[in-house]
């Protein structure tokens, strides 16, 4: 369907995820529903190794809850879908790398999505904001999220006061991992997204599952977890075909060849 919200892409290992909804890329509860059902079967395909999420056009990543939508009676707190707003920031157990290409203005739950994916890059005449101030409500999800990804009174003043940030302040703080040319984005979106799909799944799933599960223990006891294999993904890597394909690729001196088990 051309007029679907969201457009969806495989190439190879990588699914492209394009959110699509002029004019400002805004999600409503039917397109959260969407994003939720794309997610968890990427999620849940075996195939498909890393995601990428962006948005149509040149001046929108995504501005955020659709306010014309919730002036039409969305509920604030209705079904937003598996995976919560965006289908991203609540989807449990994604195990895979997902890159957010920001193409444009990411404020509310649009940053709050961008967030969501675990490495960030961001065209040049990007902008990035928490607005939520200014209209008497809060940035849930950012307000748990940026704190722990950025120093706290930079968080903090982007919460309590809506400020703007551009492309080379976001990328100073730590919001941003890269700042490229608009023109180049989706290129450099797609060699990482490439990079990664050509890596071991099994170790990406691994890393992921430790620093989520982690996120709240105290050092010693995640090693000590991590040690016994008491991480799912970790004690599937340790009995894995991959994992021996590693160490025989590496004595060989050749490049391994992941199969994902």
């Amino acid at each position: 369907m051309t007029d679907a919200p969201i457009k969806t892409e495989r190439r190879g290992h990588v699914l492209e995820v394009t959110l699509d909804r002029p004019k400002a890329n805004a999600i409503d509860l039917a397109t959260s529903r969407i994003m939720g059902q794309v997610f968890q079967s990427f999620r849940d395909d075996p195939d498909l190794r890393v995601a990428i999420i962006t948005g149509a056009g040149e001046k929108f990543f995504c501005p955020g809850w659709d306010l014309k939508a919730a002036a039409e009676g969305d509920a604030v707190d209705g079904d937003y879908g598996v995976g919560g707003f965006g289908g991203l920031q609540q989807l449990r157990d994604l195990n895979k790398p997902v890159i957010a290409a920001v193409n444009g203005i990411a404020c509310g739950g649009g940053l709050e999505l961008a967030l969501s994916a675990d490495m960030i890059l961001s065209a040049d005449h990007a902008s990035f904001a928490l607005p939520e101030i200014r209209s008497g409500t809060v940035a849930d999800a950012a307000s748990v999220k940026l704190p722990k990804r950025i120093p706290y009174h930079i968080a903090m003043e982007m919460l309590f006061t809506g400020r703007w940030l551009d492309a080379e302040e976001a990328v100073r703080w730590g919001i941003v991992n890269h700042i490229y040319p608009a023109a180049k984005l989706m290129e450099k979106a797609r060699e990482l997204a490439d990079m990664l799909a050509a890596g071991p799944p099994l170790v990406y799933a691994a890393i992921k599952e430790i620093v989520r599960e982690a996120e709240d223990m105290k050092f010693h006891d995640a090693m000590e977890r991590i040690t016994k294999s008491q991480f799912a993904t970790v004690a599937t890597l340790y009995n894995s075909e991959d994992q021996l394909e590693g160490a025989r690729a590496f004595a060989e001196k050749r490049d391994p060849v992941w199969k994902g088990k």
